[in-house]
């Protein structure tokens, strides 16, 4: 695929395809899509409206009108998965549009965790970008942390230890 339209059609085919062989209960046509070229840690999100006193496991009755939601892509992320990893990235988000649908709000807790097992959907999906920095214990080496942002922990690494020889952390500032 080489085009934002593509990319759209193509994971909306996909998921209109597994949404009935897996069985979800979502109305694909709520769901508007869209594509990220800023997003650099997460593959996909779906954005929602905030639906006041939503409980995840408490059925919403919308009277036949479901508030839409869009699913967002992140161009960088499809470029770096395979399909088995994007499909299943397209699953997960089909969770989310399931619960949000059902529930009217949505998140990673017991309920969601069953239903991506069941569907073969990860419960996170990997950050598809490298860290920015990587703190490391000093004693072993051993990578203890990784960040995407100038964090306190990065900033004042001198200021914490390493669990495991509790020892000084270094930081790794890649580009």
């Amino acid at each position: 695929m080489t085009t934002h339209e593509e990319l759209c059609a193509w994971s909306r085919a996909y998921c209109e395809r597994v949404a009935e062989t897996d069985a979800f209960a979502v109305d694909l046509s709520r769901v508007e899509w869209e594509v990220s070229t800023r997003a650099k840690r997460r593959a996909a999100a779906v954005k929602r409206p905030r639906i006041d006193g939503a409980v995840v496991g408490e059925e919403r009755d919308w009277d036949g009108d479901v508030p839409t939601c869009t699913v967002s892509l992140t161009w960088a992320a499809f470029d770096a998965f395979s399909e088995a990893e994007w499909t299943a990235t397209l699953r997960h988000e089909l969770v989310h549009v399931e619960e949000f649908q059902r529930f009217g709000t949505t998140d990673h807790g017991p309920r969601f965790e069953r239903r991506a097992a069941a569907v073969d959907a990860p419960i996170r999906v990997r950050r598809f970008a490298p860290a920015a920095y990587v703190l490391s214990c000093a004693a072993c080496e051993e990578v203890v942390a990784r960040r995407y942002r100038a964090c306190k922990l990065v900033r004042r690494h001198d200021d914490y230890v390493s669990s495991c020889c509790a020892a000084n952390l270094t930081v790794d500032e890649r580009e």
